[in-house]
């Protein structure tokens, strides 16, 4: 029998918590992610779901949701073992990382740092943005400046670094009509933009 698959333009974790045993496999080209990832799933019916979600909105970005064969499945597979190997085509001369592109690479500690949200976002608007996660209000630690008004940051304190980095899927996401960017921190970042504001 034919593996039922889909493969997605875009991030796709929001189907994660609608559709039961999903595997997924984000697509990586020279070391980046592409925007695609393949969703194994267990039956027909999640297919028939999830191809409902074709052309919807995500955020600020549409989703192309179609059918996939087995073997361009195999052959992402094979592509992520070898580059994971340090195989596959010859890559141009490292270049400086960007900010942005060091999020992949930064180490998680279960804590992280949003920036642009709005002024007036409270802990129960930031506790609904991460709301596949378990938080508390103690857990979530909005800056502010000298003056006591927000400064459009915060820091959010996850169960486990694996929390926060499965929570980073929510990044450039948006709350409100804003974007937010997410960085991984740490607690001593978190208590030094805490105590800055005091």
């Amino acid at each position: 029998m034919e593996l039922p698959l889909v493969r997605v333009l875009c991030i796709i974790h929001h189907l994660m918590d609608m559709l039961p045993n999903l595997h997924l496999l984000f697509v990586h080209k020279g070391g980046k992610f592409t925007g695609e990832a393949f969703c194994v799933l267990g039956c027909p019916l999640q297919v028939d779901f999830a191809l409902q979600k074709n052309r919807q909105n995500m955020g600020r970005r549409y989703v192309e949701v179609f059918r996939s064969k087995r073997q361009d499945y195999y052959k992402a597979i094979a592509n992520e073992v070898s580059d994971a190997r340090g195989g596959g085509s010859p890559r141009r001369a490292p270049r400086a990382k960007s900010y942005d592109e060091g999020k992949d690479s930064a180490e998680h500690t279960g804590v992280l740092r949003l920036r642009g949200l709005p002024f007036s976002a409270g802990k129960d608007d930031i506790m609904e943005f991460f709301k596949d996660f378990v938080l508390s209000e103690d857990s979530v630690h909005i800056t502010m400046n000298s003056e006591g008004r927000p400064t459009g940051e915060a820091f959010v304190e996850f169960a486990s670094a694996e929390d926060s980095k499965a929570a980073m899927a929510k990044d450039r996401m948006t709350l409100g009509s804003r974007y937010i960017e997410l960085f991984p921190s740490s607690i001593e970042e978190l208590e030094e933009a805490v105590t800055r504001g005091r």
